[in-house]
């Protein structure tokens, strides 16, 4: 039984106190406040609809439904079966109107109906799924890039809506709510690497985007607006919504002293090939659709 040396304790000391592995900080989810600001703007946009609505005064009081809630009462069921304003109020309030964008050059329509709803069961239904889908986003993102993603798809929505439905007025949040959905499935895609059930969660996330578009042939549902929506934010989902590859390490997170063995590109090659193809093709689509609203005709060489 010898006695160490000094330099064995010192050597013993150093391995002691180097690391033995490196676990990088989990990420903070974002605080969710943008999507809940979204759904109280739509109930405002809804009530201040409603008020100037004025069922009793523009329809007759003995033909609103319940006429007990005065101007904020609903149209006759044969006129507005979702419990909500006349056409007109729509219309006057911003709702989307091929002839209204393109005539008379009302564009901001494309945005201004994402906003409007068409009755309760429609504001109900939209606000629900919202909270549902936008709040998981936004703790996962941050409201910069979820908050673009509901507005650019939305637009994607209207622009599409506007050139299939030239007879009819369009409102609602459907388009946006669609484009989040279309999101998930492109963020699904592009971040496969760091998903634990694959299958599992694209065959949930494909069920639920069937089952919401198989709802838009339902008569009077603007399921333009639906495909639009979902498109736009499909591709936008490649754009804003990429992750890093799995096993990557921001270098601010490496402790002083420490090296890893190797360090691994933040992004993967097929990574870069997505975002590029769906940027070219959202500006292509966007381009494309708003020369065909505003009857711009090709260039010729």
């Amino acid at each position: 039984m010898g006695k160490s040396s000094p330099s064995d304790i010192e050597s013993r000391t150093d391995n002691a106190r180097a690391p033995q592995s490196f676990y990088p900080p989990m990420s903070k989810p974002w605080f969710p406040w943008l999507m809940p600001t979204f759904v109280i703007v739509n109930v405002a946009a809804f009530v201040y609809t409603m008020y100037i609505n004025n069922c009793p005064a523009t329809t007759g009081r003995h033909r609103c439904v319940f006429p007990s809630l005065g101007r904020f009462s609903f149209q006759p069921l044969s006129q507005n079966p979702l419990f909500g304003p006349s056409t007109k109020t729509l219309e006057l309030m911003g709702g989307l109107e091929w002839i209204l964008v393109v005539k008379e050059g009302e564009g901001w329509r494309l945005i201004s109906c994402i906003w409007l709803h068409a009755g309760v069961i429609h504001l109900l239904t939209n606000m629900i799924s919202l909270l549902f889908i936008g709040i998981r986003l936004e703790q996962e993102f941050g409201f910069l890039k979820v908050g673009l993603v509901y507005v650019i798809s939305g637009f994607g929505g209207s622009l599409l809506s506007s050139l299939t439905l030239r007879s009819s007025i369009s409102v609602g949040a459907s388009g946006a709510l669609f484009g989040m959905l279309g999101a998930m499935l492109s963020e699904l895609i592009t971040n496969w690497t760091i998903y634990a059930n694959k299958c599992a969660a694209l065959l949930t996330l494909m069920f639920i985007i069937i089952l919401n578009l198989a709802m838009g042939f339902l008569p009077h549902v603007d399921n333009s607006a639906h495909i639009g929506g979902f498109l736009s934010g499909f591709f936008l989902g490649f754009i804003l919504l990429i992750r890093p590859q799995f096993g990557w390490v921001n270098k601010k997170h490496i402790p002083p002293g420490y090296d890893l063995p190797y360090t691994k590109p933040k992004h993967k090659c097929y990574q870069y090939l997505l975002w590029i193809m769906a940027f070219s093709i959202l500006i292509c689509g966007y381009v494309t659709g708003l020369a065909r609203l505003y009857g711009v005709e090709p260039l010729k060489h």
